[in-house]
């Protein structure tokens, strides 16, 4: 077995040394592909929340053969809006709950490197893939929205050293924030 695979399935497990190892060791700030990889995870991030809010959004409602060019247009729109606001939101409210939550000062801990812990941390998105071949169930989707708020509270844990409830109050509110935008 690789060391890939075995960091990966400590990640699945939700181990901080292996987030500690990727977030410290495997993706350095000064490597040059590192601005690159935040672009990546940025829009990879993004298209599979949009998808997430596609599969939601057809689940209520019943979409129809003889759907028209502008009702499709309207539902992209409406649709990318969602997912852009809704993020904006989520990254905002999360960079300040941590401010709140966890007394950091500014010099210790940049943006960047919660915005990449963040989006390394929501890796469990890439399930909804699967979703796409295989037909599963909505509440599947809030299964993996559990599994990416754990992550992502494990991975704001070894980024900052605090205490484990602060985490779970900066990862619940600011996913919270983003559940009562997009609906």
């Amino acid at each position: 077995m690789s060391i890939s695979n075995i960091l990966l399935i400590d990640l699945i497990l939700h181990k901080p040394k292996a987030y500690r190892h990727l977030l410290f060791n495997v993706l350095k700030q000064g490597a040059p592909h590192f601005e690159g990889l935040l672009w990546k995870s940025t829009v990879g991030f993004l298209l599979l929340d949009a998808y997430r809010s596609l599969v939601l959004k057809s689940c209520d409602e019943a979409w129809s053969s003889s759907t028209s060019l502008s009702s499709l247009v309207w539902t992209c729109r409406k649709l990318l809006t969602d997912v852009f606001l809704g993020n904006l939101l989520f990254l905002g409210t999360f960079l300040l709950a941590t401010k709140i939550f966890m007394s950091i000062s500014a010099g210790s801990l940049r943006n960047k490197d919660i915005l990449l812990a963040i989006l390394i941390s929501s890796y469990f998105k890439m399930f909804l893939i699967v979703m796409m071949v295989w037909e599963f169930p909505s509440s599947v989707i809030f299964i993996i929205d559990l599994f990416v708020l754990s992550s992502n509270t494990v991975a704001v844990k070894v980024m900052t050293e605090s205490a484990m409830s602060r985490c779970i109050g900066a990862c619940f509110s600011a996913h919270a924030v983003k559940i009562f935008t997009t609906q």
